[in-house]
């Protein structure tokens, strides 16, 4: 392959890594938002919260990611492709992984809430020192599943021509019309990065266990061993 056909892959590459990462981390703002919202005691909370949640997991990525690259200028207002390509990927996964909060939170055994009211804590001591070590925990597991659904889902920018890996695998496709290589290697390539990210999050599930002296899966084959 000759160089400038690499380049392609390089900035391909750079672009779908931005789009899961930055996605993710947007992402996982709109998901503690909304679950602890939908947690809260207050109704006009939970309210706002599950309108997200039920409008944002309704709303397929593409068409989010349509209206705001072809609709919000018409309010006058220029989004930057790839910006909207990260706000349109967090948004949709940001709902589904607020159900993973919410139910995480409400995972937490009661005992140990009343125990921290017992102590005087603070309803945000309580969250802060009692709750979210345990839920965040529980978490990791399905918010694995969530990034890579995101990283899937990047493929989307290349119908609004932003330049990640599949838009780059289609011009190099036509300028090789080596298309069974081409989207093999794709493939390939997709999978390396999920595993890539896959063996990140269990590194974050083992660290955040052992904090708590759990019990923790060892490496992607689920050997287990025993924390300290």
């Amino acid at each position: 392959m000759s160089s400038g056909l690499m380049s392609y892959v390089w900035e391909g590459l750079g672009n779908t890594l931005l789009l899961t990462v930055f996605g993710a981390l947007l992402g996982l703002v709109f998901a503690f938002i909304a679950g602890l919202g939908r947690s809260s005691e207050r109704t006009w909370v939970r309210g706002i919260a599950m309108v997200y949640t039920e409008i944002f997991r309704g709303f397929p990525s593409l068409v989010l990611l349509f209206a705001l690259i072809f609709i919000v200028p018409t309010f006058g207002y220029q989004l930057n492709p790839l910006f909207a390509g990260i706000l349109a990927l967090a948004l949709n996964i940001g709902a589904y992984a607020a159900e993973v909060v919410r139910g995480a939170v409400k995972a937490v055994p009661p005992g140990q809430i009343e125990a921290a009211i017992a102590l005087n804590f603070t309803p945000w001591q309580r969250l802060r020192k009692v709750v979210l070590p345990q839920a965040v925990v529980a978490m990791i597991p399905p918010f694995t599943n969530n990034l890579i659904e995101l990283l899937k889902a990047t493929s989307l920018v290349s119908l609004v021509y932003i330049s990640d890996l599949t838009f780059s695998a289609q011009l190099i496709r036509a300028s090789t019309g080596e298309t069974a290589l081409v989207f093999f290697g794709l493939l390939v390539g997709y999978g390396v990065i999920a595993l890539f990210f896959t063996a990140i999050m269990k590194l974050l599930e083992r660290m955040a266990a052992r904090s708590l002296g759990r019990t923790v899966p060892s490496g992607l084959f689920g050997r287990k061993e025993v924390a300290a």
